[in-house]
Order: structure tokens, then sequence, then C-alpha cells
């Protein structure tokens, strides 16, 4: 996906251009969903992840934004670690990761999956609801 500038933030999905260091900073201390995670795992979970995308300060270039994908790449996605810093929130950061992930890159057309205790208005926003009969889950056993 080529760098794509709206209100003086850039969305990029280069994950070398990914700050390693503030996305470690976000979810060891911010993310509730995240503290459990040692350097390690955070490390393993950018390296293998399918897809990455930063939200970044035009300016500076600093990431204040941030979403993580797995997938098959073909017809499946899981949709991880969406978060926006709390200097940055609620200037549409997060609809522009949402969108830049789901709607404007290779998984268009998959089936989008994600876990949330908030956030709730900005996903159905962009098309997700409550599952339907068709998924099971199995919780995790990490914690």
């Amino acid at each position: 996906m080529p760098c794509v500038i709206l209100a003086a933030t850039e969305y990029d999905d280069d994950p070398a251009r990914v700050d390693r260091d503030a996305v470690w900073a976000f979810l060891s201390t911010d993310a509730y969903w995240a503290r459990w995670r040692d350097r390690a795992t955070v490390e393993a979970q950018l390296d293998r992840a399918w897809r990455v995308v930063g939200a970044y300060d035009a300016g500076s270039g600093r990431l204040v934004g941030f979403a993580r994908a797995v997938s098959d790449g073909v017809a499946l996605a899981y949709l991880a670690d969406v978060f926006v810093v709390p200097d940055r929130r609620g200037r549409g950061i997060g609809h522009g990761l949402v969108s830049a992930m789901i709607d404007e890159g290779p998984g268009a057309l998959f089936r989008w999956l994600l876990h949330t205790a908030d956030g709730h208005g900005l996903y159905r926003e962009h098309g997700f609801a409550e599952p339907d009969a068709t998924l099971l889950e199995r919780p995790s056993r990490l914690g």
C-alpha cells in the first residue's frame, strides 16, 4: 500500500517503518488486552504478522497509531493490537487505521475477526457485528 496522508496523519504498511519501541511501550503499559505479553512475544508477533499498518504524524514521522493482522492471505484475517496514542485520540486516526487495514489493503474482501472490550462503535462503522451462529471460539489459556 502506498503511503496515504489524511489530516496530518500518514498511514503506511511498511513493516520496516514501525517503531517497535513505541508499539512495545503502548502494549506493555496502556493496552488492557496485551499487558501479559513480554517483549519477546510482541517482537515475535510483529515478525510473524501478515500485515501491519502504522499511523504516523506527517510532520515528525512519530508513530501515533498501529494495527496488526494475522491471516491465511486468502480469505480470513484477524485484526489485532489496534491503538492510537492518548494525545492523538479523537482525530479519526482509529478509523483511518481500520480502513487502511481492512478496506484498502489486500484483505478487502476477506472475512475479518477481532476481539475487543471497547471500540464497538468504531468497528461497527467498518462492518463488524456480533458473530453469527457459524462462529465458535475456544478462549485463550494464556491469560
